[in-house]
């Protein structure tokens, strides 16, 4: 039985590498991810294919229960309203102000119904909560408990169109990420306005935060401003990250 299965998943792992056919997801004709002539860019697109030709979709992540919570640094920006970093942002700044009363996170795009909706709209839907782990790109990694309201549920609810395949974000300090649709209908894929009981605090990026607990930390955008769905992904250039980090 054993060695049936080692075959079993020998020849998926070839057909995941050699074709995209071999990829069962929503979106499965469209480019794979950037590589720019770049041979480590080229090994993210292999493991993305590999990923999904062998990974369950909607496999889940651990959850920890809250004797399991750590300590949790924030790194990158910690604040898009500090004058001396180049990441400032002023509209942040009079937002953070007026304690993001008049905040609001715009959907637009492939969807039936765009618009901008505040932090109380967001936190009317049906909240998830999660305690699940960090892994940073630096190494480390830490245990929280995220609050939010499931990222596929609020695309439901704006319509998205068939013609959808990619979700852009965009945020307060110039960042601009994407992932495709299976990571963005993953169960555990939210859009987190709390952490570990409490608002979500300005360096771990309030007011709404990206939590893709499938993907490297890097991926979970702090200081949402913007959601475009698109048929295309952003295209940032070479970066020197990876546009798909799965873990």
């Amino acid at each position: 039985m054993k060695k049936n299965r080692l075959i079993t998943r020998r020849e998926a792992l070839i057909t995941g590498i050699t074709s995209l056919g071999g990829l069962m997801l929503i979106g499965c004709d469209q480019p794979i991810p950037p590589t720019y002539g770049n041979i480590l860019r080229m090994g993210d697109a292999l493991t993305y294919r590999v990923h999904r030709a062998l990974l369950p979709g909607q496999s889940l992540v651990k959850e920890y229960l809250l004797s399991d919570i750590s300590s949790f640094p924030a790194i990158g920006t910690i604040n898009p309203a500090d004058t001396s970093k180049y990441y400032y942002s002023h509209i942040y700044d009079l937002l953070q102000r007026n304690t993001f009363t008049d905040w609001q996170l715009t959907i637009e795009g492939n969807v039936a119904r765009p618009g901008k909706y505040s932090l109380n709209q967001l936190q009317s839907f049906p909240s998830k909560t999660q305690i699940t782990r960090h892994t940073c790109e630096e190494g480390w990694t830490a245990i929280a408990e995220w609050t939010g309201v499931p990222l596929g549920m609020l695309l439901e609810y704006v319509g998205i169109q068939s013609n959808a395949r990619f979700v852009n974000f965009y945020s307060y300090d110039g960042w601009v990420d994407s992932i495709d649709l299976l990571d963005a209908f993953h169960p555990q894929t939210i859009l987190a306005y709390g952490m570990n009981g409490k608002n979500l605090s300005i360096p771990h990026g309030a007011p709404l935060r990206l939590r893709l607990e499938r993907q490297i930390g890097y991926k979970s955008m702090k200081y949402l401003k913007k959601i475009v769905v698109s048929d295309k992904y952003v295209d940032n250039g070479d970066s020197g990250w990876a546009w798909y980090a799965g873990i």
